[in-house]
């Protein structure tokens, strides 16, 4: 298996990365993004942003109020989700991580608010995206806090998730909609999810919630990869007889394509299903998809995937910020578990380095406050395509977060 190893492999692509972008990654420029109050100041933006904007669409509609941002759409207003979003939870995680980075108590205040706004999501049977929402919420929460009111939705949370498991298929159900396509679809983001099931096992005792979280890890990797390690999107299952009916696509450019940010969902995925059960098929598993990301011929010399790793238009096509930011979060935590020499703590800097430069980063009180551009939600439908979007500024964060530790 083929992987980019060694620091000097590292350092010289990096080398040459600061040569392509014609210098544009110097010290000034990445010391005023990553320096906390710039980042404090834009996070305010983007607070004040949302304030306004809620105080709009609290109109007394029967649809589910909109509380927290998700992007800016294409007339550049600020998009507001409500609760049931799968996005819902990024927003409060980034303020925990705010609090997390600077102590502000103001940050927990703000965090607590939005967090408790989507308890009612704990009973939310017809999702598969309780980890997403709930761990970057309350999990944060209960974590920075040890307020056991957290402790109790989150366990909750994990018996809802666990409805959907099918133990023939072995896997937990993603989406009940298209059911006249798909039959027991699995999509490769719902690795993500199992954080959620592990935790509540080791909070609670009870074993239930690792062993569906283990079993959908293993039944996963078993059929969601190629033997390149890169990953189909959509495995569609009989839920008679758990065989695989089909693989498909739904946000990549082809069923036999690899979306960037689906794998990596996947790298971030096994890399803490290691962490929670030490199995080495898992790490395994995730060095290889490693290995596919930054070895793919078509990963940018920056480390900025495509939003497809063969969409056809490459060197044209936009970029997925949002992937990138996964990767760099993703690949500190690997180094921890990984031989030193493959250098993922290293390739993961130079990732956020390449993030805060005028490339990338958003120039101070633009982007209605959101911290990064350039990220692809779902090119094939063009929803915010070429925009910021939450969940990147909160994976940016978090590696942020995760950066600082490992020099700990």
């Amino acid at each position: 298996m083929k992987i980019r190893a060694g620091r000097f492999v590292i350092q010289a692509g990096f080398l040459l990365c600061t040569l392509l972008l014609g210098s544009c990654i110097t010290r000034s420029d990445q010391d005023a993004f990553i320096n906390m109050e710039s980042i404090e100041r834009q996070v305010m933006v983007l607070e004040g942003n949302n304030q306004r904007a809620m105080s709009e669409t609290f109109d007394h509609s029967p649809k589910p109020a909109a509380i927290v941002p998700r992007s800016i759409d294409k007339d550049g207003n600020l998009m507001l989700i409500p609760s049931n979003d799968w996005c819902s939870g990024f927003y409060p995680g980034i303020l925990w991580y705010m609090f997390e980075l600077t102590g502000g108590d103001h940050w927990k205040v703000k965090a607590d608010s939005y967090t408790r706004m989507l308890e009612g999501e704990k009973m939310n049977r017809t999702t598969h995206d309780m980890g997403f929402k709930m761990m970057s919420s309350y999990g944060n929460g209960y974590r920075l806090t040890g307020d056991s009111t957290y402790r109790e939705v989150l366990i909750q949370s994990a018996k809802s998730l666990i409805t959907r498991f099918n133990e023939t298929v072995g896997c937990i159900r993603s989406w009940d909609w298209n059911q006249h396509v798909w039959q027991f679809p699995v999509i490769i983001d719902n690795m993500m999810n199992l954080e959620l099931l592990f935790w509540a096992t080791e909070e609670t005792g009870d074993s239930i919630y690792y062993k569906i979280a283990e079993a959908h890890a293993l039944t996963t990797l078993k059929h969601q990869f190629r033997e390149d390690y890169g990953s189909f999107h959509v495995v569609d299952y009989d839920s008679v007889t758990g065989e695989v009916i089909a693989r498909y696509t739904h946000q990549g450019y082809a069923d036999s394509s690899t979306w960037s940010r689906g794998e990596a969902w996947a790298l971030y995925g096994y890399t803490m299903a290691y962490r929670f059960t030490g199995r080495v098929c898992f790490l395994d598993q995730a060095i290889g998809i490693a290995s596919f990301i930054l070895e793919h011929p078509n990963l940018p010399v920056d480390w900025v995937p495509y939003w497809d790793f063969i969409a056809p238009g490459i060197p044209d096509e936009p970029r997925d910020v949002s992937a990138a930011t996964i990767m760099a979060s993703a690949l500190y935590e690997l180094s921890r578990y990984a031989d030193r020499s493959l250098g993922y703590s290293e390739t993961a800097d130079q990732i956020l380095a390449v993030l805060g430069t005028r490339k990338y980063r958003a120039a101070p009180g633009t982007n209605k406050g959101f911290l990064l551009e350039h990220s692809v939600g779902h090119m094939p439908l063009d929803n915010g395509v070429d925009a910021p979007v939450i969940y990147a500024d909160y994976y940016y964060l978090e590696a942020l977060c995760r950066k600082g530790k490992l020099s700990e």
